[in-house]
């Protein structure tokens, strides 16, 4: 026959009436179950775009305040510390200044050229537009390993 004990305290959360030995009455705070627990741990935030109040990491509340907050935020190629946009500009640049076509073989799809250093950058090359080519796959390829060991062509 279980019997009940006398209530002692009171949950931190919710307020409802519980018995907690005197032991965990002396580490702070006590909670009634693991969801009050839970509930106290949770930091609220407010939303900067719709005030709302929301619980979690995020910047804002929803993914379509999120999308609200960028409206009007304008992209530029700043950033010359990295390497896609540093890469997108030489080919550009190694684009305008050679016709946009692939200096070896003259194909002309501008969007599968690859920008090759003729003196790696790892032996002292630089990317100034004297040491660099505007190459298709298959031509870079040749470059960097030669011809294939199943019958390639000799030029």
């Amino acid at each position: 026959m279980a019997t009940t004990r006398t209530p002692n305290t009171v949950c931190a959360q919710c307020g409802a009436p519980i018995y907690r030995r005197p032991s965990a009455l002396l580490n702070g705070s006590v909670f009634c179950s693991r969801a009050c627990h839970g509930a106290s741990q949770r930091k609220t935030k407010t939303c900067p775009v719709c005030e709302v109040e929301y619980v979690g990491a995020k910047k804002t509340c929803s993914r379509s305040c999120a999308n609200r907050q960028r409206r009007g935020m304008r992209y530029t190629r700043a950033n010359a510390r990295n390497k896609a946009t540093k890469g997108a500009y030489l080919k550009e640049r190694l684009g305008a200044a050679r016709g946009g076509r692939c200096e070896r073989c003259g194909y002309d799809n501008y969007n599968i050229l690859q920008v090759h250093h003729i003196l790696p950058r790892s032996e002292g090359g630089t990317n100034a537009l004297r040491n660099l080519q505007l190459l298709c796959p298959n031509c870079h390829m040749e470059v960097h390993y030669g011809y294939g060991t199943y019958g390639g062509s000799s030029r």
